[in-house]
């Protein structure tokens, strides 16, 4: 009876737990700072004192030895996700950009753990996988015995003269077969650790490694993009020499500064990419050089932007799609009427996954 208990109260916590994160998810990919007072509501109503109501519950109950562990990481990703949920109903119009930052460490120190602990989170299991992938779910955990290598969500420290990276490796990684690769560039003031989720449910449910990159300082060296396109070719490398890549399927994308990165890295290092995409990003001059000499210029682009951006604004955007049509590159623009900038993960999966995975069917 008492174990039967403890697994309602999971079971409960769960539930709670993943209504909060796809209301934040959501709040995130559509966020206008303009509208904070009242999204800032409807968060406020989602977690509507679950961050008090969970650790109280929780700590009624003794959990079997064996899930002691995991009850502990369970009360600390509750601790975390209701520290990012009092920093986003904290900030102001001023302090957003800066709170949002203590919203996403939160955030992301949270998923990390509870990903860690999807074994025994059934209800939060849906939370990894797009819907259609849900059917596959238990063949997408199946790990294999001849792996050889870690799998999962793996942290790598800086190790000069590489930066910090992360990296998903589907469970389901064999050396059998070669397997297709994004590497995923993170904004400015980002980190390769936090981007990475934005990719997650899409990489995992069409079985795609993810390479996610820190950049050397606070952003991406745009004014010396070799710094940065050799540390994260290095990282690449690094990869390659303990799992099965697909060199013919690697593809890179970034967010706003990493966007711009995307263009940089992608065309100094055609032959590394099968299409780059980035994704809220802006034209540079950097480019002009490598645009004169058309560098990249057969490598596929696909360029994602909202109508709403307030970094970035949309004319630049459409002025530089323009000048890559009159150069002859292969660029295709998809503009976001209702979009601004802000998180992507519904624009990575829903966009850009299924144009690389249009390009590997060429």
């Amino acid at each position: 009876m008492a174990n039967e208990q403890y697994t309602q109260t999971i079971s409960a916590a769960e539930a709670r737990l993943l209504r909060f994160l796809e209301t934040l998810d959501d709040i995130q990919e559509n966020m206008r700072v303009e509208r904070l007072g009242e999204v800032q509501d409807r968060l406020r109503e989602t977690a509507a004192g679950m961050f008090s109501t969970i650790p109280a519950e929780l700590a009624e109950h003794i959990p079997p030895e064996s899930l002691a562990r995991f009850h502990q990481g369970l009360v600390a990703a509750v601790r975390h996700c209701g520290n990012a949920c009092e920093s986003f109903l904290n900030a102001d119009e001023e302090s957003f950009s800066l709170t949002s930052i203590d919203t996403r460490r939160s955030l992301y120190r949270a998923l990390d753990l509870l990903y860690s602990l999807r074994e025994h989170t059934l209800i939060l299991r849906s939370y990894w996988l797009l819907p259609e992938a849900m059917p596959r779910q238990d063949e997408l955990e199946a790990r294999q015995p001849d792996a050889g290598a870690p799998v999962g969500i793996i942290h790598n420290k800086r190790i000069k003269p590489l930066a910090d990276y992360s990296l998903y490796v589907p469970e389901g990684y064999t050396p059998k077969r070669e397997w297709p690769l994004i590497v995923c560039l993170h904004g400015a003031y980002g980190r390769g650790d936090h981007h990475i989720w934005s990719w997650l449910r899409a990489a995992k449910s069409q079985s795609y490694m993810l390479l996610a990159p820190k950049s050397i300082e606070v952003t991406w060296s745009i004014l010396q993009p070799a710094r940065d396109v050799n540390s994260v070719a290095g990282m690449f490398e690094d990869v390659c020499k303990s799992y099965s890549v697909d060199r013919s399927r690697v593809f890179l994308s970034g967010l706003s500064d990493g966007g711009t990165f995307t263009y940089l890295m992608g065309l100094s290092r055609p032959e590394m990419f099968a299409g780059i995409a980035p994704v809220a990003a802006d034209f540079h001059g950097m480019l002009d050089d490598m645009l004169r000499k058309k560098q990249g210029a057969d490598m596929p682009i696909y360029i994602v932007h909202g109508a709403h951006d307030h970094i970035f604004p949309v004319d630049s955007i459409r002025k530089g799609k323009a000048l890559l049509d009159r150069l002859g590159y292969n660029a295709t623009y998809k503009e976001l009427p209702d979009w601004g900038h802000s998180y992507c993960a519904s624009i990575n999966s829903g966009l850009v996954m299924p144009w690389f995975e249009g390009l590997s069917e060429l």
